[in-house]
């Protein structure tokens, strides 16, 4: 079973922004593994609160979260939590860290010592998009997809290292292998990626023939998602790992599927309800009867009173769209829509006037009041 984010930063469902970064420093320096050597269980700690904070502490993310819960952060083949999520990353970001100089005054604070510049370590992958168009009952119902995602994945012959097999990285000799080259400007020193090895430390110097030395190649992806019952548009399912390819052994970025629901020929979704408008004719109206609806779970029948007006609405309870958190389902709200009867033959439409002219004012309530009110602005 999936930890709840906000349980696992300790923090309620309305925390501010503030307040989840407060919890997460407070967490991630609990929990950081160079604080905890050999100690798997606080190494998933850290990895867990890295992810439930960076879900949270991104307001797009955060609502989706709040709307579809675990179900939108799919897991695909990855042990352990944390997606593809870097916890490093994260962590280095909430601290004031990252690939420039100026983060590891943290590290020294609270471990005794620094780590290694980001630049020249593990790097997460970028996230990706994709939109998908599925159909109405698939949004209440459910489904299982296949869909084809063109990303970037690792090179199969250099393993995603960019060098041909066989051969080695070297130090690059411009940075000596930090990464990072100093540029002086009368009083101001600025740190900056190296530009011979673009950050990395590293030079190769035969580049693998496959991918160009990039360690990586572009490939049509077959992909399985799971909708679950209760989407709507706008909906985003995460994939964890589908993103494109970390570099230097950084975990891969997630796939993001945002979901366009096509209309229905005549359902019409209000949240969870769903609105249906029902043609009966007069008669029906008039004397009462039964009528048999559509449902998105199949027939159903509705009972007409005697006397109902047109746009009278009713509610079959439980007919609606699933809720995405599992309580319960919403209701079918039926409007009735009362088709006045046209190309009336001269016998019928002789019956209809014999038939109106028969009627006396309790026939017409609302008729016999409404006139009762306006009839003074009738006289001169």
């Amino acid at each position: 079973m999936a930890k709840d984010y906000y349980e696992l930063l300790g923090v309620d469902r309305a925390a501010s922004a503030e307040a989840m970064k407060k919890a997460y420093r407070k967490q991630a320096v609990k929990y950081h593994p160079d604080k905890n050597p050999d100690n798997k269980e606080a190494e998933e700690k850290f990895k867990e609160i890295s992810e439930a904070y960076e879900v949270l502490s991104d307001a797009s993310k955060r609502s989706t979260y709040d709307q579809v819960g675990h179900d939108a952060y799919v897991r695909r083949g990855r042990s352990g939590s944390g997606g593809g999520v870097d916890p490093f990353d994260i962590f280095s970001q909430v601290f004031g860290g990252g690939g420039g100089g100026g983060g590891s005054s943290i590290f020294e604070e609270f471990f005794g010592g620094t780590r290694r510049q980001s630049r020249s370590g593990p790097r997460a992958g970028a996230d990706l998009g994709y939109e998908l168009r599925i159909a109405f009952e698939e949004a209440v119902y459910g489904a299982d997809k296949q869909i084809d995602v063109h990303k970037a994945e690792g090179c199969d012959r250099c393993r995603g290292e960019g060098m041909e097999p066989g051969t080695s990285k070297r130090r690059c000799t411009t940075c000596n292998g930090a990464g990072q080259v100093t540029m002086t400007q009368g009083f101001f020193s600025v740190r900056q990626p190296c530009h011979r090895c673009n950050g990395s430390g590293e030079m190769i110097d035969k580049p693998c023939s496959k991918c160009a030395g990039s360690g990586r190649i572009k490939r049509q992806k077959k992909i399985q998602i799971h909708i679950p019952a209760g989407v709507d548009t706008g909906s985003r399912l995460r994939v964890a790992g589908e993103g494109e390819p970390g570099t230097r052994g950084g975990a891969a970025g997630d796939l993001y599927v945002v979901l366009h629901v096509t209309d229905h020929d005549f359902f019409v979704r209000e949240g969870e309800d769903i609105l249906l408008e029902v043609p009966i004719d007069f008669p029906t109206a008039t004397l009462g009867g039964a009528v048999k609806v559509p449902t998105i779970s199949g027939a159903a029948q509705v009972k007409i009173p005697a006397g109902t007006q047109n746009g009278t609405v009713f509610r079959l309870r439980g007919k609606g769209v699933p809720s995405l958190r599992g309580h319960g389902r919403g209701d079918q709200h039926v409007r009735i829509i009362i088709e006045v009867p046209k190309n009336l033959s001269s016998e019928q439409k002789e019956k209809l006037k014999e038939f109106g002219d028969s009627l006396d004012k309790k026939a017409h309530p609302k008729l016999t009041t409404f006139m009762d009110k306006v009839k003074h602005l009738f006289t001169n």
